[in-house]
């Protein structure tokens, strides 16, 4: 009787996804969170070489899909989403003065 059933409809398979597919969805992904994803992130994560990322990176640049900005301190690329820079950098910005905030509120209290 198990045989004769149909698999489930979601359940179907699919091609598996290339690495620069990967990639490009998981710097969208990162993007439509209100993050970035540094270049190095790209070498761990999916474990492929620095070389191999920046080629990666390059191409993404390249088509438009998404774009670039240097971090302040470190000089690293960091990649977003086009047209999202200055949304994620005040998303940034916001969490920063946030977690500032939280320390002095916990400093103040621990003093006391």
């Amino acid at each position: 009787m198990s045989e004769k059933r149909k698999p489930f409809q979601r359940f179907k398979r699919q091609k598996p996804k290339t690495i620069e597919e990967r990639v490009k969805d998981f710097i969208l992904r990162n993007s439509k969170n209100g993050y970035y994803t540094k270049i190095s992130t790209l070498s761990y994560k999916f474990e492929i070489p620095q070389d191999q990322s920046w080629e990666i990176a390059g191409e993404l640049l390249g088509d438009g899909t998404l774009e670039s900005i240097h971090d302040e301190r470190t000089g690293e690329m960091k990649l977003c989403e086009a047209g999202k820079i200055y949304e994620i950098l005040s998303q940034e910005q916001k969490r920063k003065k946030e977690k500032t905030r939280e320390f002095r509120k916990k400093k103040t209290q621990k003093s006391r």
